[in-house]
This record gives structure tokens, C-alpha cells and sequence, in this order.
């Protein structure tokens, strides 16, 4: 439309466009096919993608009980018939309907501004749950406290800072072989696929088993049986999720083929306003108690709750759970790490902002700041710790290539602070369909994957498949990380203890892999800094790698050229 192009023309040439690097904009690195408008849409999407956490991490994380205290009894250890308590754990999960949005407008905004990068960061899945029902424990259970957990991830979050000044996140993300950086991209396509195909984020197509451990579903959740299950004579018979498969799937997959724009949010926006009406047999409200306080929360539309019992609440005299608490720390930390900078990674190459040269994003360092920053506030807010969101890849896959996309999903966010009945009330088969039509694009780092040496092939197929088995993206990473070195060792002490006579047939086939980086391990802007350069935060210089000597500057300019000769097409 005309009025769309004099727009994104008009903003493209403006110092905005030029700092987001629009298409247009005369920028250095221009991003190919980055318009305004498109920008705006792809913000939009993100958001509705991700915005079930409001509600599904307000749920998990009260599951602890928060601060409130529970006055537990012979015959009700864990007060889940208290009525006082139950009460407090509810105004727990208003207050953390609030954290989760202002965290998350807070994390995605600047992130967008300052690193210019189109992901959304959130309270973590997994992370949220490790908090609530392993550290803290169900109503209080467990060994830690939830004000001592909320300090254990205020330090993960400083710690992360000071990783990521020294440039040691970023040399992980760079260092890891590109056969498990290709696999990480499609392992998390699929982890997105089971999000969307379960009950609690998605169409409820599948569910945990008895005799094995996934099996076909899609019953209602009141015909479920006691082990979660659905009886044969129900599966496939639940409304939803035909709504789901033919409004929020089929309909949105026809819908892209014919290039219409925004077809991912027509499919979630169809999808809920079907389900808002109570009284049918695909309402989000049923009439069961649990359906009334969700639809009394609907009903008031805009209503700001203040947090009232998890702001601020650490801890910090630690001495009697140190053990403890060093546990949650070094579990947050490295699952967060693999976590975040495994998913910040595949999102920047399913934008097509990878860098083939020093096989890094552009702003890393930054994200990765914005990052840990928001680990320390979040817990401030008393919510788990957040990381990007691999539903960034809604917006993506829509033609979201800058900063502005996040910066849009970020604004959303701020919006549901105010309107959190409206968007806390997305029914999960609106968007688990959306899922699965992303996890099918990023399928397609497959073919990219070295298949023909066996060393690079077997801990690629292992990243891909643990991450949705194990549900968990930092677990794939471990698998995939783990058995490329120990193959790697054996391969060479085998070798090596038959002085060369025992050889792997392909071996010269192999993807080559150095530890060293152009410009070394420190972030090119902190080298810069202190070389006394004026434009320091100026990324990717066109000179020669800073910091280094000629011999490291020509042992890297070979892997270079190793990598462009094994990136080039058959």
C-alpha cells in the first residue's frame, strides 16, 4: 500500500531507521527486508506468542506460596485445605501476573534499543518450574525459602554481568562446533512443537503416558484420568483442540502460503474470541471454580494490581542454607547460560544476523548485558529468573529483523500491566498451533548439518533430540556439548597411541573448530575501550582483529577461511 511505503521510506531515512538499521536507511550493515510497518507487526505477534507466561508463570511460580507462611497441621502438612493460606497464594498469583509483565516489558524493550535484536525476554519455562517445585518446593516444602531463592538469583544475575564484561558468554556462544550451533536451532523447533502439541501451553494433542512415555490425547481435561491420561473412547474428542488445528493451524498455514500479512495474529485473535463466551463447549471459562475466578479476572478488563507481598523480599542471611543455596545457584547459572545464550544464538540465525566471519550476533555483548541486568531486577520483582523467549521466533518468522520488534513486544507487555485480565485470558490452543508452524521453520538448519562425519552428525542428532525428550533446551546443549568432546578425545588418543597408524577414514571431512576468535576472548568494545579509542562501542571494525599478535591474526583468518569454504553451497 502506498501510505505503508511512504511510511517505512520515511522512517528508514530518519536516524531511528539508521540506528535500527532499516532497509533503506543507508546504514552500514543494512538488514535485508527490515520495513517499519513490518517491524510493528512482527512486535505484535511476538507478544500474543508469549503471552501466556503471564498466566502459566503466575501459576507455577505461586505454586511455592510465595511469602506466605503456611501454619501446617497433622492432617494438612502442606495446607492445601487452609483457606487463609490458599487466599494468600492467590494474591501471590495476582502480584505475579504483574511481576511477569513489568520484567518482561522492562527485559524486551531495552534489549530491542540497546542490542537491536528481535527476541523477547520473559520468565524462563523450566527455570520458573525448577523454582517453584524443586528449591523452594510446593507450598513451602522444599530445603530453601522463596525470599532465600529470590537472593540466590539476584548473585546469578551479577554473576552473569560479570561473564559477559569478560567476554566469556560470548566466547561460549562462538566456541561451540557449528554442526551443535545448526542443531541447537532445530532441536529447539522441535522443543517448540511439544510446548504446542501439550495441555499446558498448547492443544493438548499429546500427553504424558503410563506404558510409554507420550501418547495421543486430546481429550477434554475433565475426562482425564487420575494418571493424566485419556481414555480411548474420548481421545481426539475435545472441541479445543480442533479449534485450535483448523483456526489457530490450518487457517494460519493457508493464510501464509497466500502471503497474507499478519496471519499469525488472525489466527490467535480468531482463536480466543471463540473461546471468551462462557456456556460453550470451547470456552477458556467452564463452570467450575477454577473457571469463575478466571472469568471474574476477565470481566474487570483494565485493573492495575500492585505488588504487594514479593517485592523485594531477599534474604540474605544464608548461613543456614548454604548448601542449598549453592545448589540453586549453580543450577540457575548454568541452565540460564546454556539456556539463554543457546536460544539468543538460533534466533539471531533464524534472522539471518549471524555473522559467517566471527560466527557471532551483532550486540551480543550487549543482550547478554541487558540479560543479566534483568536476571537481578526480575528477582527484585520476586519471579524467576528470565531469559529470551524461543516464541521470539513468531515475530521473526513474520519479518522481524531489528530491534523495533522487541521493542514493540516490550511496549505490549507494559500494556498488560493494565490490561492483564484481557491478555492473561489467551487460551493456550490459540497459540500452541503457532508453535508448531515455527518449529517447522527453523526445522530448516537441518540440512546444513555436517551428516557425513560421524563426530559432528551423532552430537548434533542428540542436541536435536534430548532438548524436546528432556524438555529442556540447556539439557540438549549439555548432551551435544559432551559427546562431541569425549568422541573428539577418543578419536584422538586413538590415534595418538598408535602413532598415526589407526586413522578415521573421513576425518578430512570434518567441520574445522578453533577456540580462537577474531579479536580474541574480550568483547570487541571493551578492547577498544581500553585502547583509548573514541568509538569503542562502534561493532565489528573493519580492521584487523584487535589484541592480537601476527601469528594469531593469521591462525585465525585460516579458520576463517576454512569456515567460508565449508559454509559455500555444494
Amino acid at each position: 500500500m502506498a501510505w505503508a511505503t511512504r511510511i517505512n521510506d520515511a522512517v528508514a531515512a530518519s536516524a531511528f531507521g539508521r540506528w535500527f538499521q532499516l532497509e533503506g536507511s543507508g546504514a552500514a550493515r543494512e538488514r535485508h527486508g527490515s520495513r517499519f510497518t513490518t517491524e510493528l507487526r512482527a512486535g505484535v505477534i511476538s507478544f500474543f506468542a508469549m503471552a501466556y507466561i503471564l498466566a502459566v508463570n503466575s501459576s507455577i511460580v505461586s505454586d511455592s506460596g510465595g511469602t506466605c507462611v503456611c501454619e501446617s497441621t497433622a492432617d494438612d502438612p502442606i495446607c492445601v485445605q487452609n483457606v487463609d493460606y490458599l487466599l494468600c497464594k492467590n494474591e501471590v498469583k495476582r502480584d505475579l501476573v504483574t511481576a511477569t509483565a513489568a520484567i518482561s516489558a522492562l527485559a524486551t524493550f531495552f534489549l530491542g534499543a540497546l542490542a537491536n535484536m528481535p527476541v523477547g525476554i520473559s520468565c524462563g519455562m523450566g527455570l520458573n518450574a525448577y523454582l517453584a517445585y524443586d528449591v523452594v518446593g510446593f507450598h513451602g516444602s522444599g530445603p530453601v525459602p522463596y525470599e532465600v531463592a529470590m537472593t540466590a538469583i539476584f548473585v546469578e544475575g551479577l554473576i552473569f554481568f560479570g561473564l559477559t564484561i569478560l567476554g566469556l558468554r560470548q566466547w561460549l556462544a562462538r566456541a561451540i562446533p557449528r554442526s551443535i550451533k545448526l542443531a541447537t536451532g532445530a532441536g529447539i523447533g522441535l522443543f517448540l512443537t511439544l510446548i504446542g502439541l501439550t495441555y499446558s501451553e498448547g492443544i493438548g494433542l499429546v500427553v504424558g503416558a503410563v506404558s510409554t512415555p507420550l501418547e495421543l490425547a486430546g481429550c477434554a481435561p475433565g475426562d482425564r484420568l487420575e494418571d493424566g491420561t485419556c481414555p480411548r473412547s474420548v481421545v481426539m474428542r475435545n472441541p479445543t483442540l480442533w479449534l485450535g488445528i483448523f483456526c489457530g493451524g490450518i487457517l494460519t498455514v493457508v493464510l501464509t502460503m497466500f502471503r497474507v500479512k499478519g496471519a499469525i495474529l488472525i489466527g490467535i485473535i480468531l482463536v480466543s474470541i471463540c473461546s471468551w463466551p462462557r456456556g460453550t463447549s470451547i470456552t477458556a471459562f467452564p463452570n467450575t471454580p477454577i473457571g469463575d475466578d478466571s472469568f471474574d479476572f476477565f470481566k474487570k478488563v483494565v485493573d492495575f494490581h500492585p505488588i504487594t507481598r514479593i517485592l523485594a523480599v531477599q534474604q540474605w542471611d544464608i548461613g543456614s542454607y548454604g548448601g542449598q543455596f549453592g545448589r540453586a545457584l549453580i543450577t540457575f547459572l548454568y541452565v540460564d547460560i546454556l539456556d539463554c545464550t543457546g536460544t539468543l544464538y538460533s534466533m539471531a540465525r533464524f534472522a539471518n544476523l549471524i555473522d559467517e566471519q566471527t560466527q557471532d550476533f551483532e550486540g551480543s555483548a550487549v543482550a547478554y548485558l541487558v540479560d543479566s541486568i534483568s536476571i537481578t531486577v526480575g528477582s527484585v520483582f520476586g519471579t524467576s529468573p528470565v531469559t529470551a523467549f524461543i516464541e521470539s521466533g513468531a515475530g521473526i518468522g513474520e519479518g522481524g529483523k531489528t530491534g523495533i520488534t522487541a521493542m514493540v513486544t516490550g511496549f505490549c507487555f507494559f500494556i498488560s500491566v493494565f490490561f492483564a485480565p484481557i491478555f492473561a485470558s489467551i487460551p493456550p490452543w490459540a497459540t500452541g498451533c503457532v508453535l508448531v508452524l515455527i518449529g517447522s521453520m527453523m526445522m530448516r538448519a537441518v540440512v546444513e548439518i555436517n551428516w557425513r562425519y560421524m563426530g559432528d552428525a551423532v552430537p548434533a542428532f542428540l542436541t536435536i533430540a534430548i532438548m524436546p525428550f528432556s524438555y529442556s533446551i540447556a539439557d540438549g546443549l549439555i548432551a551435544g556439548i559432551c559427546s562431541y568432546i569425549i568422541i573428539q578425545v577418543l578419536v584422538w588418543a586413538v590415534e595418538t597411541a598408535s602413532f598415526g597408524k589407526l586413522k578415521v577414514a573421513n576425518k578430512h571431512e570434518k567441520d574445522p573448530w578453533t577456540w580462537r576468535i577474531p579479536g580474541g576472548i574480550l568483547p570487541g568494545w571493551l578492547t577498544r575501550m581500553v585502547q583509548g579509542k573514541k568509538d569503542f562501542w562502534k561493532p565489528y571494525r573493519d580492521d584487523s582483529p584487535e589484541g592480537s599478535t601476527a601469528a594469531d591474526n593469521e591462525l585465525e583468518m585460516d579458520s576463517v577461511r576454512q569456515h567460508q569454504d565449508w559454509v559455500k553451497p555444494a
